[in-house]
């Protein structure tokens, strides 16, 4: 079978065990703080799991999208060194959330291995959690009760808690797993060593195949176990392994999966796979990095420098280095790619061919500034090495390294290979050092810490009535303490609510929660596995009483106008551009909105003013708010409702509509466009390959904002001395400036001309060296360069140095002629930095130029004196 025939296998075999077929999940985790990417195929189904929604069908199994680069679950460093770790890779999975158990679990997956892909039975193990007396939890006799039944004795191992208890994260639905594992090695490999004692022992061809976890717990965060409250099956079978089993193949990458995009490559850099290690492992991670960044950005998420798309960057950014290192490809590469990554999977994941010319773009331009990123970046490098040399340095400063990891993207991996090249080592230590400082910043800056929850009432499931109303009678169910950036919160559960929580793009609703003898601040509404969670400046002094739910009505209604521009934006956008432009993302909030979109080319003045001008019509016209609740999806396309790559959608949704404008959405709205007023585009901007910024305002801020602009012009007016035509007297005042400029530059030539006559006149001689050391008056900093190129044209064999106070500042240069730094050994930086130090500042530059700036014009002499004693 080819891998489309794999794929599509396993469907039909799970659709005839009456399991409902869905569609991979995006890639990109949204709503949830706990993810940035969904790294295990039950991600999509954990309220599920949790008993936080509802349960529409019990049974379910598809092929998830998945990515696994950071925390627990991290495969990066692997992939490329290894035949079967990826990045990104497929989790074929079959689901029963509070349906059938480990029987029918077991029966299927056996089933389908052995009947079904006709895997050889004398290959296959499997293994059984063997139990944990610390955490009081027997081995899983039952799970080993019903392998029995296929599997011969001695092909049932037992596995301890790392291996064989599954757990997404520090939290959450955990329980005992039993894992199928393949050998596929020789039939000699077999009788020598058998696969029983290679299990679990990361040999590369006895491999776990399937994992099937049996989700009986919850792991609360202070680490307790608790039951759920319906036992549930979640199985992940690796797509790339199962290929590899299935075509006889050793490597997962010698599969169809990935051999013609390996082909490709070899095609594009002239090298064959298979004759250079270096080589088939650049190879390997440049096809599997490939696919992570391209299903990446098809979910909606660019390369960038926070969070999710700095993932992202860095995943594309190694491949970018290994086919630079390798390949010799000093020219965009990988975007290349792209066109073969969408024919071979875009039947199953129709998104790669609809975004493909978005996702080469923005690969292109991401390989382009990383390119020129490693090209400065060596540079600097070997900069650095010079110096080093020079001073008999041979370890290299572990914190200039992270520097250049961390501030210009250069890889570490790159900077020890160069740095060996020079017989250089590496302070390891001060690297990770850097590292861990960075890291805490990081974590400080964006930390969220939970405590458990404690019930005040039973229930965990909010009615939102946000959609209707801007207040309501709500009764805390629950409330946990957290921490957030450092600040000590609460956090509560309502049985109602009216607060809006971020999503879709828009912000949270804040407000108040008010009883009979208090005032509570609600700051922010989020969602946490599709719970809606309300966070509150102190928790009330009576938890049990009926609360009036009150969002901030100005804001709100500033909100609704900001979203329903952006629609009636999105709408306008299409009819003056076409057809291809699809939002790309948004932020709403009560003082502003943005949206991006796709689109190959900064649009014109005209365009957007007509964009800007469809947009203020259809608010003039007043349209009447049109909400479609609850329809299906399949109903909704039908009324041509736009929805976006990477949401989540279920199998109802909500429908905007303002005339022909059509979207999914999920988000509060005016109730008809004349609430906006006025709708007002500030900015237009390119944010990567193909993706344009708009930012706008609307209503009260769009008022004041015209009102601003009227009032610098009465300025400008009042300082032209009441002149009609403001545009002609700012010309003039232009040509004015334009003309005084060309007169001062004038005098300050020919200042400059009769202080260099003056500077020639006081150089002396020593040892065939002309040396000339003065501090001089002048306002230019510039001036001191100048004078410095001038003499050394003029002077040869020079070592010059000036110094001046500038602004109060000291500024210094300093020049030495080409003849005495290959003779003599002088290096102008050096020299600057020795200098700068009696000035109390710093500076540097070549072996022949070099300039300092400092706090301390009053040692300029002191300065002066020491340049002339580091020459004798």
């Amino acid at each position: 079978m080819n891998a489309n025939q794999i794929r599509q296998t396993f469907k039909d075999f799970f659709e005839s065990k009456q399991h409902k077929i869905v569609d991979s999940a995006s890639m990109v985790v949204k709503n949830d703080p706990t993810l940035m990417f969904t790294n295990a195929g039950m991600n999509p189904f954990k309220e599920l799991f949790l008993g936080q929604a509802e349960i529409k069908y019990p049974r379910i199994a598809n092929s998830q999208k998945c990515l696994r680069v950071s925390g627990k679950h991290n495969d990066l460093e692997e992939v490329g060194y290894d035949t079967y770790h990826h990045t990104m890779f497929e989790m074929l999975g079959n689901w029963s959330f509070g349906d059938y158990f480990k029987k029918e679990a077991i029966d299927w997956a056996w089933e389908l291995l052995t009947d079904v892909y006709k895997l050889e039975k004398d290959r296959l193990y499997v293994t059984v959690f063997e139990g944990d007396a610390s955490e009081n939890l027997p081995k899983d006799a039952e799970a080993m009760g019903f392998w029995r039944k296929h599997v011969a004795e001695d092909r049932i191992l037992m596995g301890n808690k790392k291996d064989n208890f599954w757990e997404m994260g520090a939290t959450g639905p955990c329980g005992p797993c039993s894992e199928i594992h393949i050998d596929l090695r020789s039939a000699e490999e077999r009788k020598a060593i058998p696969g029983a004692e290679l299990v679990n022992k990361s040999h590369h061809l006895v491999i776990e195949i399937w994992n099937l976890v049996f989700m009986q717990f919850n792991r609360r965060d202070d680490g307790s176990l608790v039951p759920l409250p319906a036992q549930h099956v979640d199985t992940g079978m690796g797509f790339e392994r199962l290929c590899m089993a299935m075509q006889g193949k050793k490597s997962n990458y010698d599969t169809d999966v990935f051999k013609p995009i390996i082909r490709k490559i070899e095609e594009f850099c002239g090298k064959p796979y298979g004759n250079d290690e270096k080589v088939d492992i650049a190879m390997r991670v440049i096809a599997d990095h490939l696919r992570a960044v391209s299903f990446a950005i098809a979910d909606g998420q660019l390369p960038s420098n926070n969070k999710a798309g700095y993932v992202i960057r860095r995943i594309l950014r190694r491949a970018i280095r290994y086919a630079y290192t390798f390949l010799e490809q000093q020219q965009p590469f990988v975007c290349q790619l792209v066109p073969t990554l969408a024919k071979e999977m875009g039947a199953a994941f129709p998104e790669l061919v609809k975004q493909q010319e978005i996702i080469e773009k923005v690969i292109r331009e991401e390989e382009n500034t990383f390119l020129r990123t490693l090209a400065a970046g060596i540079r600097m490098l070997e900069n650095h090495i010079q110096k080093y040399s020079q001073e008999k340095i041979t370890c290299f400063d572990g914190k200039l390294a992270f520097e250049l990891y961390d501030t210009y993207g250069f890889p570490l991996d790159l900077t020890e290979l160069i740095l060996r090249e020079h017989n250089f080592t590496l302070d390891h230590k001060g690297f990770e050092v850097s590292m861990e400082e960075q890291k805490n910043r990081s974590r400080n800056a964006s930390m969220i810490e939970t405590n458990n929850w404690v019930e005040v009432r039973p229930g965990t499931t909010t009615v939102f009535v946000g959609y209707e109303k801007d207040t309501c009678e709500a009764k805390i169910m629950a409330y946990r303490k957290a921490k957030i950036k450092g600040r000590d919160v609460m956090q509560v559960i309502l049985d109602e609510t009216p607060f809006y929580a971020e999503s879709g793009g828009q912000a949270a609703d804040s407000g108040t929660l008010e009883s009979d003898s208090e005032v509570i601040k609600v700051t922010d509404t989020q969602k946490e596995n599709n719970l809606i969670i309300h966070t509150i400046d102190r928790l009330p002094n009576d938890v049990s009483a009926t609360f009036h739910a009150r969002v901030s009505v100005e804001n709100r209604r500033n909100t609704e106008s900001n979203h329903s521009a952006t629609h009636l934006l999105h709408f306008a956008l299409r009819r003056v551009l076409g057809e291809h432009v699809e939002q790309k993302g948004s932020l709403v909030t009560h003082e502003r909105l943005r949206f991006d979109f796709a689109h190959f080319q900064k649009m014109t003045q005209d365009e957007l003013m007509k964009a800007e001008n469809i947009v203020n019509e259809l608010i003039r016209q007043n349209i009447t708010l049109n909400e479609h609740r609850d329809i299906p999806v399949e109903e909704a396309k039908s009324m041509g409702a736009m929805a976006l790559f990477g949401e989540k959608y279920g199998d109802t949704v909500r429908v905007i509509q303002f005339g022909d404008s059509v979207e999914f959405c999920g988000g509060t709205h005016a109730q008809s466009t004349g609430q906006i007023g006025l709708c007002l585009i500030v900015s237009e901007s390119a944010i990567a390959a193909g993706i344009r910024r708009i930012e706008a305002i609307t209503g009260q801020a769009a008022l004041e904002f015209v009102r601003g602009k009227f009032a610098q012009l009465a300025d400008v007016q009042s300082l032209l001395k009441g002149q009609a035509d403001l545009t002609k007297g700012i010309e003039a005042l232009i040509e004015t400036n334009h003309n005084l400029q060309k007169k001062l530059e004038e005098v300050e030539r020919e200042k400059a001309k009769n202080m260099k006559t003056n500077l020639l006149s006081k150089i002396s001689k020593r040892n065939n060296i002309n040396i000339l050391a003065e501090v001089i008056e002048t306002d230019s900093a510039n001036l001191i360069k100048d004078l410095c190129y001038q003499l050394k044209n003029e002077v040869p064999d020079l070592y010059c140095v000036l110094g001046a106070a500038v602004d109060g500042k000291a500024m210094l240069g300093v020049m030495v002629s080409d003849n005495l730094v290959k003779e003599k050994g002088l290096h102008a930086g050096n020299i600057i930095r020795e200098l700068a130090k009696e000035v109390d500042g710093g500076g540097g530059g070549q072996p022949f130029f070099a300039t300092a700036g400092g706090k301390n014009p009053a040692n300029l002499d002191k300065a002066i004196k020491k340049a002339l004693e580091m020459l004798s």
